[in-house]
């Protein structure tokens, strides 16, 4: 048995501990926001939090996250009312929407970390998730409409 916190939800998990996160995410536990890409961690769109950081979960063995607090894109916000949520939809970023959980889980770690990053900090810390639909002028611009809004209580 492994136990992992997902989303403020307590889990005992009977699985291989060499199963990667993404795999227990998904089948495991049904939650299906975060995707599947490369499999190698090179497309980010996996990316979850563990303990904050942002963590590609398709080479994360689960065994390496036993004790350790998972942050999915369903546990960002019950209501889709995070500021990166509200700004991806104003700023119209998704098209296929593939990497969009990915690409919103990795801004999410940069503005807990940077809540007013400058474009060069936002272009660092989204540079290992790819967008096949181009889309990442409108990716920066969503981070930057939530910075502002969370800098500004929540107004824009």
């Amino acid at each position: 048995m492994i136990s992992v916190t997902v989303n403020g939800k307590s889990y005992d998990l009977d699985v291989a501990s060499d199963t990667p996160l993404l795999w227990v995410l998904r089948d495991s536990l049904g939650l299906t926001g975060t995707k599947f890409g490369c499999g190698v961690a090179l497309c980010g769109s996996c990316t979850v939090h563990v303990n904050g950081k942002a963590t590609r979960s398709c080479v994360t063995p689960i065994s390496a996250v036993a004790g350790q607090s998972i942050t999915t894109i369903e546990g960002l916000s019950s209501d889709s009312t995070h500021p990166l949520q509200v700004a991806w939809t104003k700023e119209e970023v998704p098209q296929c929407g593939y990497c969009q959980s990915g690409q919103i889980m990795a801004a999410a770690a940069l503005l807990s970390q940077k809540p007013k990053p400058t474009r060069q900090e936002i272009d660092r810390a989204l540079s290992g998730n790819i967008c096949r639909c181009g889309t990442y002028l409108r990716v920066r611009r969503a981070i930057e409409v939530a910075a502002a809004m969370t800098q500004n209580g929540g107004a824009q």
